[in-house]
Parts: C-alpha cells; sequence; structure tokens
C-alpha cells in the first residue's frame, strides 16, 4: 500500500498506509516524484495553535471563537509533482509518461483531476511546488502597488517573502533590502536578487533602511514574518506615507506594538494582503485564477528562481525525522522539499 506523511498528534510525524482508489471519470493516477511543504501554514497544524479563532462568519465576516483546536491526524505538505501512470474513463487531455504538479500531501500516489497543471520539458520541478507561495507573492506586490524605481523592504524570509524579492526586481524596484535574522535566508535572499540583507538582531533594522535609501525610508514594506517586532522595524523604515503590507496571518500579538511613534509621525498605509481572497482590491479585472497564471507564466519562463527557495531537499523515506525540523532547526530550513 503507498504511504503519506501525517501529523498524529502535536509536533509528531509518521507514515500511514492508505487505500488507492480505483479512478473515476476524468481522474488520472500519479505516481509522486517530488513534492514541498508549506511551512506557515503547515506549522500552525503540526504545532497545534491551528484555529484558536474558530469559525469565519462569510455574512457578517467575523469569527465566532468557538474553535476546538486541530483534530488529528492531519496530513502534511502541499504541493506535488508526479507522473501520470494510469488513466481514468474519458480521459482526453493527458497521457501516460506526463509530468504534472497540483495540491497535495506527501504521499506516494494521488488521484488527480485531467485538469491539473502540466510540467513543461526544461523547467524545474522547484518552480512547480512555488506556484503556491508565489501566488501570495504576486498578490502582496501589487496590494503594495511597488512601481519601477520604488525603494522596497521586504521582512520575513521565508519562502513567500523570496518571491516578493523577485516579483519586485521585474517590477523596476530599487533598491530592494531584506531582513531577517537567519543567515540561511539572508544568503537565500541575496540569491534571488536583494540588494542589501540585514539582521534585525545585530542592527537597527528600520534606522539601516532609512540610511540605504537616502534617509527617505522603504516606499513598501512588505512583512511576512507575522511578528510584531517586524511591524514596528517596518514602522520605522517606511518613508513619509508609504506603505506596510501586512502579509502573514499570525497568532493574537501581546501588548507592546507602539503606533503612537514613527507610525503617527509619517502616516504609512497598512495594508493586509490576502491573495485568495475574491473579490480582488482590482475586481473584476483581476482575481485569484488570473494571479496563479500570471505567476505560471513567469515561472515556467525561468524569470523567477526557485532553486534557491526550496531547502533541503531530502528522500521521501527520511520525511519523519527531518519534517519536524521546520519547528526545531529553522536555520537549516526554507522550504522542505522530498525526493521520491
Amino acid at each position: 500500500m503507498p504511504r503519506e506523511l501525517i501529523a498524529p498528534a502535536k509536533e509528531q510525524a509518521a507514515f500511514r498506509d492508505y487505500e488507492s482508489p480505483s479512478l473515476e471519470k476524468g481522474q488520472v493516477r500519479v505516481k509522486s516524484r517530488f513534492a514541498a511543504a508549506k511551512h506557515g501554514t503547515e506549522m500552525s497544524l503540526f504545532k497545534g495553535y491551528a484555529s484558536p479563532r474558530g469559525g469565519f462568519d462569510p455574512e457578517l465576516r467575523v469569527f465566532d471563537y468557538q474553535g476546538e483546536g486541530v483534530k488529528y491526524p492531519v496530513r502534511l505538505g502541499k504541493m506535488g509533482v508526479g507522473e501520470v501512470v494510469e488513466l481514468g474513463p474519458d480521459v482526453t487531455r493527458l497521457k501516460e509518461g506526463d509530468q504534472v504538479f497540483n495540491y497535495g500531501p506527501f504521499r506516494e500516489e494521488h488521484i488527480w483531476p485531467e485538469t491539473v497543471r502540466t510540467l513543461p520539458e526544461g523547467v524545474p520541478w522547484q518552480a512547480a511546488v512555488c506556484l503556491d507561495p508565489a501566488d501570495f507573492a504576486l498578490s502582496a506586490v501589487r496590494d503594495g502597488k511597488v512601481r519601477i524605481g520604488d525603494a522596497v523592504a521586504v521582512s520575513g524570509l521565508g519562502a513567500i517573502s523570496l518571491m516578493v524579492l523577485q516579483f519586485c526586481r521585474l517590477a523596476g524596484a530599487h533598491p530592494i533590502i531584506a531582513v531577517d535574522p537567519l543567515e540561511n535566508r539572508r544568503q537565500a535572499a541575496l540569491q534571488c536578487g536583494a540588494d542589501l540583507v540585514l539582521n534585525p538582531n545585530e542592527c537597527d533594522a528600520g534606522v539601516e533602511i532609512k540610511k540605504a535609501t537616502g534617509n527617505r525610508g522603504a516606499d513598501v514594506v512588505i512583512d511576512y514574518s507575522g511578528h510584531p517586532a517586524a511591524l514596528q522595524q517596518a514602522l520605522r523604515g517606511v518613508a513619509y506615507l508609504g506603505t506596510v503590507v501586512c502579509g502573514a496571518y499570525p497568532g493574537a500579538w501581546p501588548t507592546g506594538l507602539d503606533l503612537g511613534a514613527e507610525a503617527h509621525m509619517n502616516r504609512p498605509t497598512i495594508v493586509f494582503s490576502r491573495a485568495n481572497s475574491d473579490p480582488n482590491p482590482d475586481h473584476p479585472n483581476w482575481n485569484n485564477d488570473r494571479i496563479y497564471d500570471i505567476c505560471w507564466r513567469l515561472l515556467a519562463t525561468n524569470q523567477v528562481n526557485c532553486e534557491p527557495i526550496v531547502h533541503p531537499i531530502v528522500p521521501f523515506d527520511d520525511l519523519v525525522s527531518e519534517y519536524p525540523k521546520i519547528a526545531t532547526h529553522p536555520e537549516e530550513n526554507i522550504k522542505l522539499g522530498a525526493r521520491f
């Protein structure tokens, strides 16, 4: 029987056997070749802090705070790449041997609809597993209205922010300043096009952003750390009447954020970005599907480099020991990938 990676309980990883069903109309069976995790989303499940706010009422647009926390077991992993090995009834778009990718957990075999995207020859598999977070990255850049010549600072250098850096470069931003306390992520940022990297544990990042921009500050600061200290530094480093984009989905913050200091004097606009909230701010011309299509065109034409982002890459059989390191050894992880 094929296996999949699960969290049977908080901060635990294990393999589980699962049944692979017969194919229905329009489905294909896919043998996994590569896959990757989405750290921010999955850590809320793996660490057990997901859903403290309860359900979201789509009419009132408020949380009910009736959540029961994470119900284990939960599957781990976000996107996979594989080879079509069997066709279901009436499948005409794909053939056996095609390389395809889609959302899915770390598992040895998938049943996917024939509408999945194909991976063209010559495009690295890392590009496929980075389609999400590329959609969130592109949305954040658009929501921040980054324009040619803008100075941009990006903090919290996970996979999304490393994509943000590259989209800002494509938009003509300069300089692009990357902020993160972890050395591995600062080095990846340099590979992804950052002009300057800062360690906020060793400097006043807001002041250094000002110095690097002729004392003006960054026209746009995009944060994906979700940490209150990063937002405080963003408010210190943003230009007068500039824009701060909050893209992360953090838990409740403790007290201590000072909105009466630089924020009061410099009057920035704070924008909250979420790619898959439709209608899009630029509705009806833009929606999440269009964002996906634009991202994939840029990824598939190698205008965005995902190879420094998917790191480390480990054998599927090692995931039980390697997956927990996302939580315990972030200095060794950016976006965990697996090879089958």
